[in-house]
Formats: C-alpha cells, sequence, structure tokens
C-alpha cells in the first residue's frame, strides 16, 4: 500500500498542524508572545525611538496589535502572524537606531 501526496497539501498539513498544536499550548505561548514581543519593543523605544513620533507609532501599533488579539483570545494563527510582524519590525528599527 503506497500513499501519494502532493507537495503543496503536504505543506498545508504541516502548516496546519502547527497551528492545531498552537492552538492546544495557547497558555504557554501567549506567555513567551507577551514577553518576547513586550521586551523587544520596550528595547527598541529605548534605544532611541521615542525621540521620533514616526519611529514610535512604527512600534507601538504592531505591538498593540499583537498584545489585543492575545487579550480577545483571538485565533492562534492571526497572533502568531502579528507578533511575528511584530517582532521583525523591532529588530530592523533596533538596527537601525544602533547604526544612525
Amino acid at each position: 500500500m503506497s500513499i501519494h501526496v502532493s507537495t503543496s497539501k503536504h505543506q498545508a498539513g504541516k502548516l496546519d498542524s502547527f497551528f492545531s498544536a498552537s492552538e492546544f499550548n495557547r497558555f504557554g505561548l501567549t506567555f513567551v508572545i507577551l514577553t518576547l514581543v513586550g521586551c523587544l519593543g520596550g528595547i527598541a523605544v529605548g534605544f532611541g525611538a521615542v525621540k521620533s513620533t514616526f519611529l514610535l507609532s512604527i512600534i507601538v501599533v504592531p505591538t498593540m496589535a499583537t498584545l489585543s488579539l492575545l487579550l480577545a483570545v483571538s485565533p492562534m494563527k492571526w497572533v502568531l502572524s502579528i507578533a511575528a510582524i511584530s517582532v521583525l519590525i523591532d529588530v530592523l528599527i533596533i538596527i537601525y537606531l544602533l547604526f544612525s
């Protein structure tokens, strides 16, 4: 007996299983996301983003969106997506502020 699975269906299956596992581990992931996003946002503001309203708003909007989704108990797919965007923005702004 052999099973033939196309690559796109196999990748989608892995992604679905990842998000279902993240729903199961919601409380642990909430702690990790809250700590990571909150601390990186604070570090980015501490490096000098507080001097620029534009940089401050770029940091605050995705950070607060992540925290609001966590508070609203939204699907983890949404939370993880916005958290990844928030972390990426925070890291890019920290790098920018370090070299400017």
